[in-house]
Formats: structure tokens, C-alpha cells, sequence
């Protein structure tokens, strides 16, 4: 999330980069694969120590949104 912020700011706010650069293919697998971990991360944390934070569950919330989002994106989006 803060990867995301980070770039927005460069790309709205201060005119750093453009959309059209390469950093955006860099930030997105970085961006999924930390979600896929702190997903499993947190699915662990709930079955095995019975994790009963609220940050957790969002994690969790949000790995899931992103495994999602691979297969809804190729069936609702035409490139």
C-alpha cells in the first residue's frame, strides 16, 4: 500500500514518472507477491495460534481481494 502511495504522489502530485514508465511493472509483482504472503501469513496465524487482531483479518481480507482480482480481471476486462 505504501509502494502504491509512494507512486501516485511521484506521478500526480510531484510529476516525477508517468504512466507510461516502466516502474509500474515493477511495483504491481511486488505489491502482489507481499499480499500473497502476509495472506498466508495471516491464515496461519489464525488457524495455528488463534491470531484474534483486527490488523490480521485485514490482511487476510486483502490477500484475498488480490487472488481474486487475477480471475475477475481476465473476465470483466478486455485489454
Amino acid at each position: 500500500m505504501i509502494t502504491i502511495a509512494i507512486s501516485i504522489i511521484l506521478v500526480n502530485m510531484l510529476g516525477i514518472l508517468s504512466y507510461d514508465d516502466h516502474w509500474w511493472d515493477v511495483t504491481v509483482p511486488i505489491i502482489f507477491f507481499a499480499s500473497i504472503v502476509a495472506f498466508i501469513l495471516g491464515i496461519i496465524a489464525i488457524i495455528k495460534n488463534k491470531e484474534k487482531s483486527v490488523l490480521v483479518y485485514i490482511s487476510v481480507a486483502i490477500g484475498l481481494l488480490v487472488i481474486l482480482f487475477i480471475p475477475l480481471h481476465s473476465l470483466f476486462i478486455n485489454d
